[in-house]
């Protein structure tokens, strides 16, 4: 068994050969890489892409970026597309094969049927003589000096580098169709990260009471109106215009700062001109709001500033936003 401070040494040197390997692709964005984002923006069809053993694991990651990001693709097996699967492939589809060495017996085979397809092939390749570098219409040069692997056999920095390329050219993509976050969102309506994108603040708060309370009213009914409406806070408001706001905060500073309780009113406890958002604003930016201002909630109010009711950080933690 090795020692702790080799084992880190053996990860150090993995990442930086991988390193390598990546920094090494900016020697291979060529005419050839414009030739293939043309190639894909301006197919009628989709973008099949292929290859076989742990070049297939690349091939179905970058067909699901490329899905995310309005490329319409599709994962084809090699393997499975010279025993039946080839029928995936349609006249208006861009072909992409990775491979490693270009020369597998699998990629022998389906090239051909390829090309004899008509469709346009593009090669994310490590060996620019192979067979699959020879047939293809473009070719995308990913090379490596030599895999992480010790004994330069198991697939590590060349799955990285086609990886690192099929990102480039998604992200190219990206950029060429002006693709925006809204679009993104569209692709992506489930979890976290799709509820960062489209769920606003107008989804949130409506289920919330609006706790209200004027610059005059006294502790007692502050205190009654925090407690029932259950959200640590009450509105002031000066006839509709919001003057302030009352929250559990400003109760504790009250009890230090007053020595007598009798007679204090909401005009003299409350924080004047408080954090708002509009309610068409996205949740996530009502996060980003609290967590800057160390708060746990926001006045919800419409497009001429009017108070609509209030968004509390629980709204947010209950959809996974955080």
């Amino acid at each position: 068994m090795k020692t702790s401070e080799q084992i880190k040494n053996i990860a150090y040197q993995v990442i930086e050969d991988e390193k390598k390997a990546v920094e090494h692709l900016a020697d291979h964005i060529d005419d050839a890489f414009v030739d293939a984002v043309e190639t894909i923006f301006s197919a009628k069809g989709r973008v099949v892409v292929t290859g076989i053993g742990k070049s297939a694991n690349i091939a179905s990651k970058i067909v699901s970026t490329f899905n995310s990001t309005g490329t319409p693709a599709i994962f084809m097996h090699a393997a499975d597309a010279i025993h039946g699967d080839l029928g995936i492939v349609q006249p208006d589809d861009v072909v992409i094969c990775i491979s490693k060495s270009g020369n597998t017996p699998e990629i022998k085979v389906l090239i051909p049927l390829i090309k004899n397809f008509g469709n346009k092939l593009i090669a994310i390749v490590g060996n620019t003589g192979s067979f699959l570098a020879s047939q293809a219409d473009i070719v995308l040069d990913a090379t490596v000096d030599h895999e992480a692997c010790p004994n330069n056999l198991a697939p590590t920095a060349s799955t990285t580098a086609q990886l690192v390329m099929g990102d480039a050219l998604a992200v190219a993509l990206i950029e060429c169709r002006n693709f925006t976050a809204e679009d993104f969102a569209r692709f992506h309506p489930g979890g976290a990260l799709g509820k960062q994108l489209y769920m606003r603040v107008d989804n949130l708060y409506r289920e919330n009471e609006r706790p209200v309370v004027k610059p005059d009213t006294g502790l007692r009914d502050i205190i009654l109106e925090m407690t029932s409406k259950r959200l640590g806070c009450t509105v002031v408001l000066d006839g509709e215009k919001i003057v302030g706001i009352v929250c559990d905060g400003d109760l504790r500073r009250m009890m230090r700062r007053y020595e007598n309780l009798e007679g204090l009113k909401a005009i003299d406890i409350m924080t004047p001109v408080p954090k708002t958002i509009n309610a068409s604003e996205y949740a996530v930016n009502a996060l980003h709001l609290m967590q800057s201002n160390a708060i746990t909630q926001l006045i919800v109010v419409d497009d001429d500033g009017q108070y609509l009711g209030v968004l509390h950080i629980h709204d947010i933690l209950r959809e996974g936003i955080l």
